[in-house]
């Protein structure tokens, strides 16, 4: 059997040859292939479902919106039924649902950025008045 080149180096036929060749050897023992499973996809989220989560994280829309990495019109829309989470959304909303502490643990890494809550922009407290 030849040897195993980098297929982006070898013109079209030589792919398939290459390709008919290492069947053969499959088939005849002589090569193992590696079987990878894919997980499955991640349950699809109903809007009760995203209010339902949101709350129990005790996040309001803008912060579950932040640890999301999307905007808060968008978890607006879910919760509303508007529009459903892309699968991307749906695989993080299903982490975060059957593992609240890892997005904890790497908020609480990150460090605050920004103000979740406090005062507005502009005013100054009522002590330093």
């Amino acid at each position: 059997m030849s040897k195993t080149k980098n297929y982006e180096h070898l013109s079209v036929f030589e792919q398939i040859k290459q390709g008919l060749e290492e069947s053969i050897a499959h088939s005849r023992g002589e090569l193992s292939l590696k079987t990878t499973e894919l997980p499955v996809p991640p349950p699809p989220a109903s809007p009760k479902g995203i209010v339902s989560l949101r709350r129990k994280l005790k996040m309001s829309q803008s912060v579950f919106a932040a640890t999301l990495n999307v905007s808060p019109k968008l978890v607006q829309s879910w919760e509303q039924g508007l529009r459903k989470p892309a699968r991307g959304d749906l695989r993080l909303i299903q982490i975060i649902a059957q593992q609240p502490r890892i997005v904890e643990e790497l908020l609480a890494l990150a460090g605050s950025r920004r103000p979740i809550s406090g005062r507005s922009r502009g005013k100054k407290p009522a002590s330093a008045a």
